[in-house]
């Protein structure tokens, strides 16, 4: 399967891990397995069972089985599906329900029954949910359990919402969230202060019982949690650890979410390797950083103790391979002698601050070596506002108003109007126009400080203020 690593079992990788170079492949093969188990299941005269998750990345999965659907007849009339978990509270028709969700990206492009649809009730009284948490098991173990459960892993290591201190033993119930889950969350719901402190989740022992289960990790923002779950001791604090007890697990996670893998970030560690330019670079920054050490300081003692005298031995001597090593770090800084002069120069930016942010240092030489050099703001950005600062904005207009700086007439009308929709506005609600272009000029007086900073005027800012990323 191109971009597929499919190696043998690794000694340290406690969960069979398939690291894929594309995410949109592993969309499409983790779809083609939850695909497999339903034609089975049809072909056998029953019915596929399958546990879901949310968030963003099963997304590339849906898209595959909406593909799959549409293009290869793959039918889901005949399967049933429970989801892994929903905020509680949350009204099933909020734009942050699981419910919406999973109808918005999945469901309602398909041909699946909406009474063969399953996801815990976030909408009930507290009083009623110890009864729908004992209906929500009574319903999978009536459907004869799970064929197939699709997994995400967030950054505390939970599976569905089993937080840290979930005993493998659990089942359905109400669980509180842990501080690290509602900060993730808060861009989702537009701050952390609107982000629910609990929600209902299937139970450890509930996964642990479907028939197999596929994990799915992407970006290196993973990388570590995924390390801690593939090749750690199972650890309660950890509740991805339970699945290395469970015969039919497979992790799919991409390149960047698999770096703190034995294979991926030391794989000489593990036997002979082929070394490449960048492995032997890899190798010695990382010999230098657990000797200590200088990269020119590293001795032959350094290199034995690491397990990579052979690394030594193919160059020589350590310091010829420190010396190779030590150049080619230092071919890498881009000093203003290695960048333009005098030259035209644009710098596409997707929204204010990631030129600054990402690119500052450079841009500064491109300046300095008299570079004509126009920054282009492709998006506003005025997502990224908040509205607290619309409002001190809108204070200092009216007290610049209120000492004749400025026409009232206009501040008070505007004022009025986005004080009425700011009064009322709930998360998720699209701000009105007036608030969009407040948001959108704090952005771009924001962009501009910020290119100053690096020795450019005002005018090469340009902002393009595509339709897109926008509240």
């Amino acid at each position: 399967m191109t971009g597929a690593t499919f190696e043998q079992p690794m000694p340290l990788e406690r969960i069979p891990t398939i690291i894929v170079d594309d995410p949109d492949e592993l969309g499409r093969l983790v779809a083609r397995r939850i695909a497999d188990v339903i034609r089975a299941r049809m072909a056998a005269g029953g019915r596929a069972v399958l546990g879901l998750a949310t968030g963003s990345t099963p997304i590339g999965v849906y898209r595959e089985l909406i593909r799959l659907h549409r293009e290869d007849g793959l039918s889901f009339a005949h399967v049933l599906t429970f989801n892994l978990d929903e905020y509680y509270p949350m009204d099933p028709g909020s734009l942050h329900s699981y419910k919406r969700f999973m109808w918005e990206n999945l469901f309602s492009q398909l041909d699946i029954l909406p009474a063969n649809v399953r996801i815990p009730r976030g909408d009930l009284p507290r009083d009623q949910l110890e009864q729908e948490t004992r209906r929500y098991e009574a319903e999978i173990r009536a459907a004869g359990g799970i064929d197939l459960q699709l997994l995400g892993i967030g950054r505390t290591g939970h599976i569905g919402f089993n937080e840290p201190g979930s005993g493998a033993e659990s089942r359905t119930r109400l669980v509180t969230l842990d501080l690290v889950t509602r900060t993730d969350a808060a861009a989702d719901f537009f701050g952390e202060e609107n982000v629910p402190r609990e929600a209902l989740t299937m139970g450890v022992a509930t996964i642990l019982e479907a028939r197999e289960i596929l994990i799915l990790a992407t970006g290196e923002h993973k990388a570590g949690i995924v390390h801690r779950a593939v090749e750690g001791d199972v650890d309660h604090e950890i509740a991805a650890t339970f699945l290395q007890q469970h015969p039919a697990t497979t992790f799919y996670i991409d390149r960047p979410a698999a770096a703190a893998l034995t294979r991926e970030a030391t794989p000489w560690l593990l036997g002979a390797v082929e070394w490449t330019p960048q492995l032997v670079v890899r190798a010695v920054v990382w010999l230098s950083q657990q000797a200590g050490k200088a990269v020119l300081k590293l001795t032959q003692r350094d290199y034995a103790e690491h397990r990579l005298s052979s690394l030594v031995a193919r160059h020589g001597s350590p310091g010829a391979l420190n010396g190779l090593v030590f150049n080619a770090l230092g071919a890498k800084i881009r000093g203003r002698s290695k960048l333009p002069r005098d030259q035209r120069v644009i710098c596409f930016s997707p929204h204010p601050d990631d030129d600054v942010i990402s690119m500052g240092g450079v841009l500064r030489k491109l300046v300095q070596n008299d570079n004509e050099i126009t920054v282009a703001y492709m998006t506003s950005g005025n997502v990224a506002v908040f509205d607290h600062e619309v409002r001190r904005q809108l204070d200092l207009l009216r007290r610049l108003a209120a000492e004749g700086h400025i026409g009232g007439e206009a501040v008070d009308a505007l004022g009025r109007r986005m004080d009425d929709f700011l009064g009322t506005k709930r998360p998720g609600d699209v701000d009105i126009s007036e608030v969009q272009d407040v948001k959108r000029i704090i952005r771009e007086t924001e962009a501009v400080a910020g290119i100053r900073t690096l020795g450019l005027e005002d005018h090469a800012a340009r902002f393009l203020n595509l339709p897109f990323y926008q509240t």
